[in-house]
């Protein structure tokens, strides 16, 4: 199939009827023409006004543009320490802490990324939208979760769609403005508005558990500088497409039939098209973010184009200007340590999802998170399970795929008998989300029922802890099998043994699920694949194509 190459001519004029367009359309419109590689530019910007116009793009891009721009050696970036811009990583009063080790001391990275559409500069302002939206407050229309595997064999994508309804935990900025929990469901793009990403974050942590240790954010002028420095993405819709309906509404997209590369303002369309991908909601613009973002991570391996010094420079430079971090990611040298862990991962290994949802009983145009499916798919990011269903056992060198099997800590020396070995017992069952007071006496009473057991030396620590789960931790590798063998005793799963810097010796933190009685109930057996609701999408498939709503053809 022919390919064609369509970009946008750069910015509109800055006119009342070039940004607004005297009041009709949705999403701003450029008309894309089909062209050969070397035949001339698509048509000429024009604009559509009425209404909010939000961004609507793959924040992801970012992370794969560090991927990227890693082996260029990043100290030549170090100039760019100065620019990059920092926000706090969690405004909430839920702190669940960075993601831990597993048994193997292999730590998985989870990671927010957040489309904004922010409105506050000219060149943002320029790229569209409707003048009474400019200076005001920006909303987290794109929101994917990047979870980065302990092994590094594999990175799992989890988007919510902008639509979801939830209920927004408590979030405090830095200067002690608090905005309150919600009393009813909000949309989830709201909590960008709420003190900034920090409380994007903190109602992610509130709704999956999930532990996220950075955040990245971009906006409207990062797209189109990344799609242009790359040469364009290669993307694919069943039929014509044009992105405007009669009333006006529609990004304007224009495309043929086929394989197309689009670059420029051309991909900031595609990604916020809505109206005119599969049944006009935003479930379907997720879904074509998805095959942008796993486009661009396929052509960011390919770096053939990205070999030219001042280019990179550009694309750098224009993307650290567009973005902002958590304060863990302030250094071009802490980007680029980031940017090789993800290069370990194939695109093979890289599935993309939408998080499961139901319509929303309050409202037919809204969405919420469907129950037991939406869970499944966090419960999978939260225990380091691969979406694409090829479990992988852990500590296993990356990307080498194996039948799912339960971790079992690297045991250097074997377990001595129990009677020598000393063990630490923490209370920690009031837990971390939905804390509860803690039981107390509880780490005395699980002495006793170690005692029983053969450990001897067990004793109640003083200090306490906040776990959800029930877990053994152990400082060094000569003590992996003492602990595996305390979990064994105990009915606990080998995953629930974990090597850590935060403990001298052997040290079981007695959870939340294990408030009474003499034994742990074990939860039951997480999913092995991510459930068929959550659209999942391999990153090598470059045979995905869009599919084009009805009336949107031409």
């Amino acid at each position: 199939m022919r390919h064609s190459k369509v970009r946008g001519e750069g910015a509109p004029s800055r006119t009342a009827e070039g940004i607004a367009g005297g009041g009709s359309g949705a999403e701003g419109s450029i008309p894309a023409q089909r062209r050969s590689r070397r035949s001339g530019r698509g048509g000429p910007a024009q604009r559509g006004g009425r209404g909010r116009r939000v961004l609507r793009w793959g924040a992801s891009g970012l992370a794969f543009l560090i991927l990227g721009t890693a082996g260029a050696g990043y100290l030549y970036y170090r100039h760019l320490n100065g620019s990059i811009q920092t926000d706090a990583l969690n405004l909430g009063d839920t702190k669940l802490g960075g993601s831990k080790p597993n048994a193997f001391g292999q730590t998985p990275l989870n990671i927010l990324l957040i489309g904004s559409d922010a409105r506050d500069g000219d060149e943002n302002k320029a790229l569209g939208g409707g003048r009474d939206t400019f200076d005001g407050p920006p909303l987290a229309d794109v929101q994917m979760l990047l979870h980065l595997s302990a092994d590094r064999s594999n990175m799992s994508v989890v988007s919510m769609p902008r639509d979801t309804l939830l209920k927004m935990p408590k979030c405090t900025e830095k200067d002690g403005t608090v905005h309150p929990a919600s009393k009813g469901l909000v949309q989830t793009n709201a909590s960008l508005s709420r003190g900034g990403p920090g409380c994007t974050v903190a109602a992610w942590q509130e709704l999956t558990k999930i532990p996220i240790d950075h955040f990245m954010m971009i906006d409207f002028k990062g797209v189109v500088s990344m799609a242009d420095a790359i040469g364009g993405v290669p993307v694919c819709v069943e039929q014509n497409v044009h992105s405007r309906n009669r009333e006006g509404k529609g990004s304007g997209l224009k495309l043929p039939k086929g394989d197309n590369i689009i670059q420029g303002e051309v991909a900031l369309q595609w990604l916020r098209t809505r109206y005119g991908f599969e049944d006009g909601t935003d479930i379907g613009r997720t879904r074509a973010q998805h095959m942008y973002m796993n486009a661009l991570a396929r052509e960011f391996r390919k770096n053939a184009k990205l070999s030219n010094p001042v280019k990179l420079n550009s694309l750098a430079q224009a993307a650290i200007k567009a973005m902002i971090v958590d304060p863990g990611l302030n250094k071009i040298d802490k980007l680029y340590d980031l940017s090789m862990e993800l290069k370990k991962v194939p695109t093979g290994r890289i599935t993309m999802t939408t998080m499961p949802w139901i319509q929303s009983p309050q409202d037919r145009n809204r969405v919420e998170p469907k129950a037991g499916e939406a869970e499944a798919l966090f419960r999978m990011v939260r225990e380091d399970i691969p979406l694409d269903g090829q479990g992988t056992q852990p500590g296993a060198p990356a990307a080498s795929p194996a039948p799912s099997a339960p971790a079992t800590p690297p045991v250097t020396d074997p377990a001595a008998a129990p009677d020598r070995i000393p063990v630490m017992v923490r209370n920690a069952t009031g837990g971390k989300t939905d804390p509860e007071a803690k039981v107390k006496g509880r780490a005395s009473d699980v002495v006793v029922l170690l005692a029983k057991k053969g450990f001897t030396r067990a004793m109640a620590d003083r200090q306490t802890a906040a776990e959800d789960s029930t877990v053994v931790r152990y400082a060094g590798l000569d003590q992996a099998g003492d602990a595996l063998a305390v979990a064994t005793a105990l009915g606990l799963p080998p995953g629930a043994v974990q090597r850590s810097t935060d403990v001298s010796g052997v040290t079981l933190f007695v959870g939340k699920d294990w408030r009474s009685g003499g034994a742990v109930t074990p939860p039951p057996p997480a999913p092995t694949k991510a459930p068929d609701s959550a659209r999942p999408l391999n990153g090598d498939d470059e045979k995905a194509c869009m599919r084009i709503q009805e009336g949107f053809t031409w």
